[in-house]
């Protein structure tokens, strides 16, 4: 059975950090693609960061220059590592995970409160 389990979110203040994690477990060939998508009050989904497998990174324009995702393939780990967080950074922080013949899991969410 395919999991991601998240974990990092939390309060914290404008222009502080987190750092979020996310573990898959459950996939014998590994995945594809994996990231974060952030999710916020009467919006859609919206994409934060990917990486491949490969290491191929894409990030939201909002976010480039400050924060950073990163894996661990032996421990199929995702992490965003989240600098100068901004009041629109607030939201469930998605880990999802595409993998070859399976296709697209999600994790439960991760709250992110970034007060001013």
């Amino acid at each position: 059975q395919v999991q991601l389990v998240e974990s990092g979110g939390g309060l914290v203040q404008a222009g502080g950090s987190l750092r979020l994690s996310c573990a898959l477990s459950g996939s014998r060939f590994g995945y594809n693609t994996m990231g974060w998508y952030l999710q916020t009050p009467g919006k859609q989904r919206e994409l934060v960061a990917t990486i491949s497998a490969s290491e191929l990174t894409n990030y939201a324009d909002s976010v480039k220059g400050r924060f950073a995702i990163s894996e661990d393939t032996a421990k199929s780990t995702v992490y965003l590592q989240m600098n100068s967080l901004k009041d629109e950074d607030t939201g469930v922080y998605y880990c999802y995970a595409l993998l070859s013949a399976l296709g697209i899991f999600w994790g439960q969410g991760t709250q992110v409160t970034v007060s001013s």
